[in-house]
């Protein structure tokens, strides 16, 4: 999800660049959705690997 949300900001930069502001602007808006459902399935993760490493190890 990570690798999505950088090709849609490279797709926003270069859009930008070019002066196709509707394009740079939705690919803008779907690279922010996308960072931020990853930073969020990240963050579960990390915690159920953290949680499940405790009981495993019986820390």
């Amino acid at each position: 999800m990570l690798k999505w949300a950088l090709i849609f900001a490279v797709i926003a930069l270069i859009a930008g660049a070019l002066g196709f502001g509707g394009v740079a602007g939705a690919a803008a808006g779907i690279a922010k959705i996308l960072f931020f459902l990853f930073i969020v399935g990240f963050l579960i993760f990390l915690a159920l690997g953290i949680f499940a490493g405790k009981k495993i190890s019986g820390g």
